[in-house]
């Protein structure tokens, strides 16, 4: 089966979902493939403060469902499915899914996102949903009362080990440097928080348990100490993977699987465009990831009008 479209965007965060509505604006027939949950990342986000225009925060979930009613609104069409790779035709892109279906378009924006990496240390992948997780929004309740251990320093790291400390009665935060990557004024509230503890300088090694998670094995990255922390949950916050298997081979990527662009977010291959966290030198913020989208569909509507 075959569906031909002016414009494919691969991929519903903000990126693709921006793109969506700046696509239907333009009045062109845009088509949006999203294998997920629409809204990508950032509908894990209970509040987002640095979202212009909400002065007082708004949920991710609910900003999600602003961005994808307002795309749809401008008759944004959709489709659940999963890209397995794009080929490039002499006068079109065929997006290839998993169901077998091909979407043929003339531009194609690539908004696929990046997805939580792994520690990838014995014990992790065993104990996913045994104590391990990767969303403090999702599992966060279920630890009432008990301590849990966040890993990582970045903004995600600490703004979900803030929220979890609404209910877990401590949250060791461990992190392999000696100060936090996150912005200040998150730093400051977590560095204020009676709940927070932190161990700096400091890696997990394993994850140990029986039917459930019960220690994390760690060590100092400068002394070598190796010590044990109890633990009845791990939420995993260590950076991000591009979503890019469909374009290998067929996009310039960087040596962390990036899509590299110009400011214009057009690809190494005209008519291919890449918008937010999937593409290099990302900020991985909502609002940059935003204006990609709409740069992205800017320069895909004027390659449509050289076509």
């Amino acid at each position: 089966m075959q569906k031909d479209h002016e414009l494919v965007i691969i991929g519903g965060g903000p990126a693709g979902l921006t793109a969506g509505i700046y696509g239907g604006r333009a009045r062109l027939d845009t088509f949006l493939i999203e294998k997920g949950i629409i809204g990508g990342q950032i509908v894990n986000a209970e509040i987002v403060e640095n979202y212009p225009g909400f002065p007082g925060g708004i949920s991710g979930f609910d900003l999600a469902e602003a961005m994808h009613q307002q795309a749809k609104k401008h008759g944004l069409r959709q489709l659940d499915d999963e890209v397995s790779k794009i080929s490039v035709e002499v006068s079109h892109k065929e997006v290839h899914l998993t169901s077998g279906a091909i979407c043929r378009a003339k531009a194609v924006i690539i908004a696929g996102g990046s997805e939580r990496r792994k520690l990838g240390v014995p014990g992790e992948d065993e104990f996913v949903g045994k104590g391990v997780s990767y969303c403090a929004t999702c599992d966060g309740a279920f630890f009432a009362d008990q301590t849990v251990a966040v890993v990582g320093g970045g903004d995600a790291a600490v703004t979900e080990a803030l929220f979890l400390t609404r209910f877990a009665s401590k949250v060791v935060l461990i992190h392999r440097r000696d100060q936090l990557r996150a912005s200040k004024i998150v730093q400051e509230k977590a560095l204020a928080n009676p709940k927070m503890e932190f161990l700096w300088d400091t890696v997990v090694e394993e994850i140990a348990g029986d039917a459930m998670m019960r220690t994390l094995k760690l060590q100092h990255v400068k002394t070598g100490e190796q010590f044990t922390l109890e633990a009845e949950g791990a939420f995993i916050y260590v950076g991000l993977r591009p979503n890019t298997d469909c374009v290998k081979g067929t996009l310039a990527l960087d040596e962390a699987g990036n899509i590299i662009t110009n400011e214009l977010m057009e690809t190494n291959v005209q008519g291919i465009f890449a918008a937010g966290d999937i593409r290099c030198n990302s900020g991985r913020q909502a609002i940059i990831a935003a204006g990609d989208g709409a740069t992205a569909t800017l320069s895909a509507e004027k390659f449509l009008q050289r076509t």
